[in-house]
């Protein structure tokens, strides 16, 4: 079976690993701030503040933002469920807004019309990897007096009118999940260029506790206090060491994802029933996912499986399931445009270890398939 992504690791990300493990630091040590360093310099940003997941990141940007019951949050629902319930988390509520047809990005007119007395941030989803339109966004989210959050776990490495993402939002948040851009396994990033955000997650990502082991040790002191509810979101320097090894190959990896979805996208030119989602022009795409739209979706997804193409789907929209179902009342109708999408949209296999064969494999057992 031909995934629709994977991770790739050498030897040189093994031998970062191993050279960690001989260390007499695995954890809160040198290399999560050795990567931290690194990612907050790949995407200008003052700061990086490393996490367990992309789970963890987003529920660290709703704590250090201050969201609390009562405060909503706008998002779109074509995304993984952890971009809303990080929102539940900490006892705020998501608002869904519809998405461009297009894109399947979230759309910042709609954005504005779902502003309440109660918004207290904004998150944009760079879905498949590619940036939305931060202009527009940035514009009503500061004329609003909120937060911006970019979930930017699809797009590392993508950049937004030639600014690199992680640096186009208030707060920006990566996920090291193995089919992501790179991986440390599970781990997470946020960046921002706010000093107090930065301080609260990293309290946060440590059980809230006032003091580290650095603070302690140069103070000689034992004693700490846990100021507020904070969680174990720690990030291993194993991780670390893999990810800082992982992230010297990106340019490349991003590169090679790109090619892929040229083939794709010169292959699907001419074929009316498979309609790949539009690239914008003012944006570098990272190409996490590379997605089209068909009539005969189920069909395909099955049909392809059956011939060793592990197509997928991504996502059903947030607010279709059950959890939001029964706690805030939504359904069918709330957004049209990403509920349409949704029944179409079939992820195709693509990753930097994909094979020109493979590629070949795809488009070919796809087309025929249709021809049938």
């Amino acid at each position: 079976m031909i995934p629709y992504g994977r991770q790739w690791v050498d030897e040189e990300d093994i031998a970062s690993v191993v050279e960690v493990l001989r260390s007499p630091w695995l954890t809160t040590g040198p290399k999560v701030e050795e990567f931290e360093r690194a990612v907050a310099t790949l995407v200008g940003a003052e700061h990086a503040v490393a996490v367990s997941s992309g789970t963890a990141a987003l529920h660290a940007a709703m704590y250090a933002i201050g969201v609390g019951p009562g405060d909503e949050v706008i998002l779109p629902p074509m995304t993984f469920a952890a971009t809303a319930n990080a929102v539940l988390f900490q006892g705020g509520e998501p608002v869904f807004v519809d998405v461009e047809p297009d894109t399947l990005l979230i759309d910042p007119q709609k954005v504005e019309d779902a502003i309440s007395s109660k918004t207290k941030a904004v998150v944009a989803v760079d879905y498949a990897g590619q940036p939305c339109n931060y202009h527009e966004l940035r514009s009503i989210c500061e004329e609003h007096g909120l937060v911006l959050v970019a979930d930017a776990c699809h797009s590392l490495g993508g950049s937004y009118r030639g600014n690199p993402v992680g640096s186009l939002a208030d707060l920006n948040v990566f996920s090291f999940h193995p089919v992501k851009p790179i991986t440390t396994g599970e781990g997470g990033m946020v960046t921002t260029n706010n000093p107090e955000f930065a301080e609260r997650m990293r309290r946060f990502r440590n059980h809230c506790i006032s003091t580290d082991y650095r603070q302690r040790e140069k103070e000689g002191s034992w004693f700490y206090q846990v100021t507020d509810l904070g969680y174990n979101y720690r990030l291993t320097d194993i991780q670390a060491a893999l990810g800082i090894s992982q992230l010297k190959k990106l340019p490349a990896w991003i590169e090679r994802r790109q090619e892929i979805a040229r083939i794709y996208t010169e292959a699907f030119a001419n074929i009316g029933e498979i309609e790949p989602l539009r690239e914008q022009s003012d944006i570098f795409h990272a190409y996490h996912l590379y997605v089209v739209r068909c009539e005969r979706r189920d069909e395909l997804f099955s049909k392809l499986r059956s011939k060793g193409i592990g197509v997928n789907v991504h996502y059903i929209p947030v607010h279709l399931h059950p959890l939001y179902r029964e706690r805030f009342g939504t359904g069918e109708g709330l957004c049209p445009l990403a509920e349409e999408a949704y029944r179409e949209i079939l992820s195709l296999p693509i990753f930097p270890a994909l094979k020109e064969v493979e590629v070949s494999k795809v488009i070919e057992t796809l087309l025929g398939i249709l021809k049938q």
